[in-house]
């Protein structure tokens, strides 16, 4: 709906660059997805990976600390959802983003989105291979997960949403440090309201809320990168337990 808008703003720095090019390619992606025959079954998909990441990091969800965080990085970052609503008012607001946002920031919307759009082509791929080879969506098993996994061929972009699940993390937690934000989120509410952004500024509360409700974030971030990095080994190598991290050295982060 908002191509256009997106082609015709000047950008006149590498942050203000990166998020154009990104919201570009995520708005393409949303048109090609939403006329797919494939996109009802994401939701179950989504759903089926979202819990299989609840039960792998099970002990840090059991921590009050980390327990809505994690839940922002999955609901939200992660998300099997629809927030269409959301992504049209970012592309929406973008000319004035590029025009008052920093750039720091600007380079983290970027991360953000790109997150967003590598983890809906990777489900979109995974869900295509998993029809190829008869595996219903509706009633996935853990090895034909696995096994779709290895045939769809794409872990240079799987290992690159870990990458950036890493990069958006570390950024979102030091901007939240910042009381300022908290503040000027709450004094925001009814503008963002009337100007029809409620969603994008939920997002950002919630976001802001969950890392502002957590302890040492980068120690959780690093635990979550080596976990699911190894994750993704042990389905590459066809392991008969691929999400079983009962083994092997995990960062102390349980208490």
């Amino acid at each position: 709906m908002y191509r256009n808008r997106l082609i015709q703003t000047p950008v006149h720095s590498d942050g203000a660059r990166r998020l154009q090019q990104q919201l570009l390619a995520y708005h393409d992606f949303r048109q090609h997805k939403a006329s797919h025959s494939l996109a009802p079954m994401l939701t179950a998909l989504g759903h089926w990976q979202a819990e299989r990441l609840k039960k792998t990091h099970q002990d840090l969800y059991r921590q009050p600390n980390y327990h809505q965080g994690l839940n922002f990085l999955l609901t939200d970052l992660y998300s099997p959802t629809d927030l269409s609503q959301r992504d049209d008012s970012i592309d929406r607001v973008f000319p004035k983003m590029v025009k008052w946002v920093p750039e720091h920031l600007l380079a983290t919307f970027a991360g953000l989105v790109e997150l967003n759009l590598t983890t809906q082509t990777l489900d979109l791929g995974l869900a295509e291979t998993l029809v190829s080879l008869n595996h219903p969506i509706s009633e996935l098993q853990e090895w034909q997960y696995c096994e779709a996994y290895r045939t769809s061929g794409q872990l240079v972009l799987r290992r690159r949403q870990i990458e950036l699940v890493a990069e958006v993390g570390s950024q979102l937690d030091r901007y939240v440090r910042n009381r300022t934000l908290g503040w000027l989120l709450s004094m925001t509410r009814s503008a963002a309201d009337l100007a029809g952004l409620a969603d994008l500024h939920d997002f950002l509360h919630r976001g802001y809320s969950a890392f502002r409700a957590m302890d040492n974030v980068e120690q959780l971030i690093d635990e979550l990168v080596v976990r699911e990095t190894r994750v993704l080994e042990q389905i590459v190598a066809a392991s008969s337990a691929p999400f079983d991290l009962a083994t092997g050295g995990q960062a102390d982060l349980v208490s």
